[in-house]
């Protein structure tokens, strides 16, 4: 998409608001979805400057109203997108139209009045204790065996489990962010918002395991070739990638899951289901999570009703 006011506002996201790079995308790739539906219904012109070997050009996004928006969103549930992929999409045309009408480029957010799709509320997955303690059995025998792929991978799962990282956070993981004396992390969430979690024995024992494996693959490779800075590494020195935590992680579940479909984000819901379970407050599991909102949060007070109400009808004679 080459529309210059929508790459001045991805750069407004990237530079003063610090968003990451996987929600720059999904931003983009949302207005450019937005900007086609427009450039196909004609709900908006196209400016003068719009080049014929560029595509569609730019949209006259003051040409744009609350009907077109609403013609948009008709247009997404036709082709069967998610409630909840729908309401993102609104969600970044809201925040466009915003910044648009900020800076003065615009008369109005026509967006703002617009209702959103009601999202379906979907239970996360997660493991129960029993599944939880056959995962950390698995992993703690296969980093028996002595490969350093596994004594990683042990690690890794003890740090999801132990602090409710997303993904990306773990593999941000910085050897300056772990502190192995007073069992804490430092945590580099969205928006580059920064939060310190205490870490479980169990995982600082894994961690410290770990930590022995890599500074001696990092003097074997040498200074020049290992990311000093990075606390997991692959084999060749490098920052461990986001999607080799995810397939080793994923090989794990795949052995105590019972093909339920969990992932490596299911960790981080696990977490916090295991935390509200046992009457944790739920604003401090907020903190840990890293949550903007608490009632992003309370989603793990659904699932422990949920779960509430799956045993009441298992067990009570009349229910």
């Amino acid at each position: 998409m080459n529309d210059p006011l929508v790459a001045e506002f991805l750069e407004h996201l990237e530079k003063e608001r610090g968003l990451s790079p996987n929600t720059l995308v999904a931003y983009r790739r949302d207005l450019a979805g937005l900007a086609a539906f427009l450039a196909r219904s004609g709900d908006a012109g196209v400016a003068d400057d719009a080049s014929a070997a560029g595509g569609a050009g730019a949209v006259d996004w003051a040409r744009v109203d609350r009907l077109a928006l609403r013609g948009y969103l008709g247009h997404l549930t036709r082709r069967g997108l998610a409630k909840r992929s729908a309401a993102r999409a609104l969600s970044a045309a809201r925040s466009f139209f915003r910044w648009l009408h900020r800076e003065e480029l615009v008369d109005a957010n026509p967006a703002r009045t617009v209702a959103s799709p009601k999202a379906e509320r979907r239970l996360p997955g997660y493991l129960d204790r029993a599944q939880a303690a056959a995962l950390f059995a698995l992993a703690e025998a296969r980093a028996d065996a002595g490969r350093d792929a596994d004594v990683r991978t042990l690690a890794v799962v003890e740090l999801l489990y132990t602090a409710g990282l997303r993904v990306g956070e773990l593999a941000g993981v910085n050897r300056a962010d772990l502190d192995l004396l007073t069992n804490q992390v430092k945590v580099r969430g969205k928006g580059r918002k920064e939060r310190i979690v205490p870490l479980g024995e169990h995982a600082v024992r894994a961690l410290r395991r770990y930590e022995a494996r890599r500074d001696a693959l990092a003097a074997r490779l040498g200074r020049g070739a290992v990311d000093r800075g990075a606390f997991f590494l692959s084999d060749t020195g490098r920052r461990l990638p986001v999607r080799s935590v995810q397939r080793a992680v994923t090989a794990l579940l795949r052995a105590v899951d019972g093909e339920q479909g969990l992932s490596t984000h299911s960790l981080r819901h696990t977490f916090a289901t295991h935390l509200v379970d046992a009457g944790a407050d739920l604003r401090a599991v907020q903190e840990l999570l890293g949550h903007a909102s608490v009632a992003t949060t309370q989603i793990y007070t659904h699932t422990s009703v949920e779960r509430l109400k799956q045993a009441y009808r298992r067990a009570h004679p009349r229910a």
